[in-house]
């Protein structure tokens, strides 16, 4: 048990992770009602476009000073796919089949990561990426936290926070919402539903580049996969905390980060359980428990039931 908190900050830090890019795809959702399977390389695209930065920079340059280059650079090439995505993959189906819209998506997610594959310099293996010099930061005695991990545990709630103020305070954000709730009377209100729509995939796409730098500041590498595995955990984490809300996309990011740090650590101690620990099994971990949250909650863990619309 001496090590239960080492294991939530290992498991805060990733969860923090998941949450960035769910909200990306929970923003998306709750305007278009669309499943933006391609947000998972948007994100690897975001780490390449960080790295690209870096490249650039003299050699030699401190990593601190890097960094904001690198965010913006990670963010320009994020928003630039993804508002790409939204005006030539999404919007001529808007009015298409809920089927089409999916397919696409799941079509582009391929597409990207190829292309990223074929390339991108050197892309067909992990490409290593900068890290903070120095030993991990200790608190207390027997709690470590890695320097590229305190970048994350300030950029997800500053992000998340700052998102939401945005939402409920500011003009764009209202009209966020009345677009959110029905598209057609927003229209019918002057409101510039196209342009919405641009502004969710462009935030989307933001977060998913500081969550692609925050990626690779922790482990040390970004590869043209990564995108796959997080996306799809980045999914789970917002349909867990109620898909189409911002806190509980943050809330079931954490969740998750938890949960799968906890079976790691733990569930191969169990009497009976020892081949279903360790790393290999993680996955399984995180989606059984999503499969729980739904069957007692389907809304998620701050979602509402809201009816279909027609």
């Amino acid at each position: 048990m001496h090590e239960l908190p080492q294991t939530l900050v290992n498991g805060l830090t990733l969860g923090a992770l998941y949450g960035l890019i769910a909200i990306g795809y929970t923003m998306v959702y709750g305007i278009v009602q669309l499943i933006n399977f391609a947000h998972g390389e948007i994100f690897m695209i975001g780490g390449f476009g960080a790295l690209t930065i870096y490249i650039w920079l003299p050699s030699g340059t401190a990593l601190s000073l890097a960094l904001p280059l690198m965010l913006i650079g990670g963010v320009v090439a994020s928003v630039a796919i993804a508002t790409a995505a939204e005006r030539f993959a999404y919007r001529p189906l808007r009015g298409g089949p809920r089927l089409a819209p999916l397919i696409t998506a799941i079509g582009l997610s391929i597409a990207l990561q190829q292309a990223v594959w074929a390339f991108y310099p050197d892309a067909k293996k992990p490409r290593q990426f900068p890290q903070f010099e120095g030993k991990s930061l200790e608190i207390f005695s027997n709690l470590h936290i890695q320097r590229g991990d305190v970048f994350l545990l300030i950029a997800a709630p500053l992000c998340m926070l700052a998102l939401g103020l945005f939402v409920s305070k500011s003009r764009a954000g209202r009209a966020m919402q009345a677009t959110a709730q029905d598209p057609d009377t927003a229209k019918l209100m002057g409101i510039n539903t196209d342009r919405i729509i641009v502004m969710a995939f462009a935030i989307g796409g933001a977060f998913a580049a500081v969550a692609a730098l925050a990626h690779g500041l922790k482990y040390g590498q970004i590869n043209f996969e990564m995108g796959f595995i997080a996306g799809l955990k980045a999914f789970t984490a917002a349909v867990l905390g109620g898909i189409g809300n911002i806190y509980g996309a943050m809330l079931g990011g954490v969740v998750l980060g938890i949960a799968e740090a906890l079976a790691i650590k733990y569930i191969q101690d169990i009497p009976g359980m020892e081949q279903l620990g360790g790393g290999a099994w993680k996955d399984v971990w995180a989606f059984t428990l999503l499969i729980v949250v739904l069957l007692v909650r389907p809304q998620g863990l701050l979602g509402e039931r809201v009816a279909d619309r027609a």
